[in-house]
């Protein structure tokens, strides 16, 4: 692996050598081009009980380059790639997304590659380690989650002014998820698989989110969001048909508020996933299957509120922030992955400086159902979780 990322590194010291020259024999000026690297990293420790099964560790850290090219004021090229310890004590190497953006006028931007989706705010938004506010991501969201990360296509996103108000919207097209079919994986038959960049059928997937922002100040900002498709693979005429189709609703509200003496930060994001019902099959003991179905519907929700008294006398404790988060996940019932789990978490940060924090929180889960969760029971997970995040 060290090897790799040398060989690596080498070849983005060569490539912007010959990029300089290639400027310079061009008489190009070098100021009309901009090369940026940013991202960020953490790492931590964590602590958690498993209706008393104890375990610790500390963590690697993770780190997320995000490097940004900007040739001229209308087009940019951005990409992001995730270096990070996988269960098996290997460090995986992911690619996020690298897309090219041109900036049409004051209203119309267009971007085409694989980009995070505008799906609610939570992934395009508040996922990375600095800026959420706690030590992972709210259950059914984030990696594995219901809903998408990011998708391969074409997309066109602005900002319209209506008075003093704000609206934003977001239209796109990808490749759209695929149907887990449980062929492979018989335990996660009737997932969306959202990882797609080469399309397995010539349906692509439409989506959009309109954002509102009443206030002047942008305070408050209302979202709603739809996203669907053909999920079926083009080549299997049991599921070539099978279609699905989420929904997604967010709030934000950000504002310094004297009455508190400093900010006070809300979000809240709730996701539908409903996929059109299939028939799937059970190998049972003596190598015959069992044909079933189920209602393919599934949701995930939290709410956030942190506080920072930003406005108090003291430089120390203006740097503290206290969150907390409800979450909730339901995967759908008679599935193999079925489950019912609720989460709360509580933390404690302090802030030193703008993009760097660390965190303290701790976390309390209970699930009924879902992998490793004999069926009908319910299985409660504390955890305490320290982390150090920085953004750069």
């Amino acid at each position: 692996m060290k090897v790799r990322i040398i060989v690596v590194l080498a070849l983005l010291s060569c490539y912007t050598v010959a990029w300089a020259q290639e400027e310079t024999t061009q008489g190009y000026k070098p100021s009309s081009t901009q090369f940026m690297i940013r991202g960020y990293a953490h790492a931590g420790f964590e602590y958690q009980a498993v209706d008393g099964d104890a375990r610790s560790t500390f963590l690697g850290s993770s780190f997320v380059p995000i490097f940004i090219f900007k040739p001229s004021d209308r087009l940019l090229f951005e990409a992001e790639l995730g270096f990070f310890y996988n269960s098996r004590n290997e460090v995986e190497v992911s690619f996020e997304y690298a897309d090219v953006s041109y900036i049409v006028n004051d209203y119309i931007i267009l971007r085409m590659g694989k980009f995070m989706l505008p799906f609610g705010t939570f992934t395009e938004r508040l996922h990375p380690a600095w800026i959420n506010r706690l030590s992972n991501a709210p259950l059914g969201f984030g990696h594995g989650g219901i809903a998408p990360a990011a998708g391969t296509g074409v997309e066109v996103r602005g900002a319209i002014p209506v008075g003093s108000a704000k609206l934003l919207y977001y239209v796109y097209a990808v490749n759209g998820p695929r149907l887990n079919t449980g062929v492979d994986e018989p335990e996660e038959a009737g997932q969306l698989m959202f990882e797609n960049l080469i399309d397995n059928n010539n349906n692509k997937a439409f989506g959009g989110r309109l954002g509102l922002l009443p206030f002047s100040n942008s305070s408050l900002e209302l979202g709603a969001s739809v996203y669907g498709g053909t999920v079926g693979d083009r080549n299997d005429s049991l599921y070539s048909n099978v279609g699905a189709l989420l929904y997604a609703f967010d709030l934000s509200y950000v504002r310094q508020l004297s009455a508190v003496r400093g900010i006070l930060d809300i979000k809240a994001q709730y996701n539908i996933n409903n996929v059109d019902q299939a028939t799937y099959f059970e190998e049972e003991l003596d190598g015959s299957f069992t044909p079933y179905t189920f209602n393919n519907s599934s949701n995930a929700s939290f709410a956030q509120l942190s506080y920072r008294p930003t406005m108090a006398g003291n430089d120390i404790v203006k740097n503290f922030e206290l969150v907390g988060r409800y979450s909730n996940f339901q995967a759908p019932e008679g599935a193999e992955w079925e489950q019912q789990s609720t989460q709360w978490s509580f933390g404690i940060n302090y802030w030193l400086s703008w993009r760097t924090v660390f965190k303290v929180n701790y976390q309390s889960t209970v699930q009924q159902g879902g992998h490793g969760v004999p069926a009908g029971e319910t299985v409660t997970t504390n955890g305490l979780f320290v982390h150090w995040a920085m953004g750069f």
